[in-house]
């Protein structure tokens, strides 16, 4: 015990020393918090639309007016003809193209049907398929409204009526920063025990002092121990620095019990502490350590269902989340934070980071003693 709290002196006061880990534990957390949700939006807004309106009567304008005060377009132009409006997506002016033929309004009262044509730039998939389901949507309440209006109902009608009363759990407001802000987190508690950890051990061997500790009567778990606990603390730290900034920015306050938080992610740490560490007994310079790090963790956000739902991935890809301890980080903080689950809900996963962790740790011990 005594000689790892010497370590522990050793290790702490070169981290003090560098300024430039001192500003990923408390600036950076602070930073992305602040800065990343409000990036992070899955809401579509001021998407470009141009008209053609080639009828301009009331129902056309009624349909205009309606589409620009739903608050998600952004109305740049009123082009002559279709071919004048494809100009403008050519040249990424427009994203949208709504086009009303002539005697829209005639048609429409006269026959009870009439087409409309929507043109949609589809280089951004995601943009386009938002802006094209923003304006069916909108045409579609539209076209309600206007038969509604139509209908002479009976004083009294006999006709049967559902009525449908929607309740969002959890996040009743659908508010998209209480559904980020958790994972984002998970994601600098994971680049801080995985990629800061596998970078300063890997400067003791650009620097030659891990050979010096190698043949010191120093014992290697006494050496492990002693790299590894300052950033699992430096990790805790960073979690609850990002706890306090989503209750200070954006109000959030876990539903569950905040101690089953700091439970997983002191499991959770270790097993990406692992990670690092096995990074580093594969690499003899910080710029090789740099890209291996990178590759796993990138690979490991990506697949963690942080941006995309992982129920919409591949199979194979499926099978590669059951393998990611970022996946379960990410889905146990929202699990506590926004459904408020109890320890037996995410025991599940405890014991899947906890078995990939003891994976890890294993298996950068054994080829630690390897190539010392």
């Amino acid at each position: 015990m005594r000689t790892i709290r010497f370590l522990l002196q050793k290790e702490f006061r070169q981290i003090l020393r560098n300024k430039t880990i001192l500003a990923v534990v408390v600036m950076v957390p602070i930073v992305q918090l602040i800065i990343l949700p409000l990036a992070a939006d899955y809401e579509v807004k001021n998407v470009s639309l141009c008209i053609v309106d080639n009828d301009h009567s009331t129902y056309s304008q009624k349909l205009i007016a309606k589409i620009t005060a739903s608050g998600y377009f952004k109305l740049v132009d009123f082009p002559e003809s279709y071919r004048d409006g494809l100009k403008l997506i050519e040249s990424d002016k427009a994203d949208v193209i709504l086009s009303i033929p002539s005697n829209f309004e005639r048609n429409l009262i006269r026959d009870d049907t009439q087409e409309l044509f929507v043109s949609v730039n589809a280089i951004n998939g995601v943009k386009a398929n938002l802006g094209g389901a923003y304006v069916l949507g909108i045409i579609r309440e539209f076209n309600s409204v206007i038969r509604t209006e139509w209908i002479q109902a009976p004083r009294f009608s006999n006709i049967p009526v559902i009525d449908i009363a929607i309740t969002n759990w959890y996040n009743p407001y659908m508010n998209y920063k209480i559904f980020m802000v958790p994972g984002i987190l998970a994601v600098l508690v994971t680049m801080m025990g995985g990629y800061v950890s596998a970078l300063n051990i890997v400067k003791e061997k650009e620097l030659g002092t891990i050979e010096q500790m190698n043949v010191s009567p120093i014992r290697k778990h006494h050496f492990i121990l002693g790299k590894l606990i300052p950033f699992w603390i430096l990790g805790m730290i960073v979690l609850t620095i990002g706890l306090t900034v989503g209750f200070l920015i954006y109000g959030i306050v876990p539903e569950g019990k905040i101690g089953l938080i700091y439970l997983f992610a002191a499991v959770y740490l270790v097993s990406v502490l692992g990670l690092g560490f096995l990074v580093s007994t594969y690499s003899e310079t910080q710029q090789q350590a740099m890209f291996l790090s990178f590759f796993f963790i990138m690979i490991f956000i990506m697949l963690s269902g942080l941006f995309t739902s992982i129920d919409s991935m591949p199979q194979w890809t499926k099978v590669i989340t059951w393998f990611n301890p970022v996946t379960y980080f990410i889905q146990v903080m929202r699990m506590i934070v926004l459904k408020g689950s109890g320890f037996m809900d995410i025991l599940p996963h405890l014991l899947k980071v906890a078995g990939i962790g003891l994976v890890l740790n294993i298996w950068a011990i054994r080829n630690y003693k390897k190539t010392s």
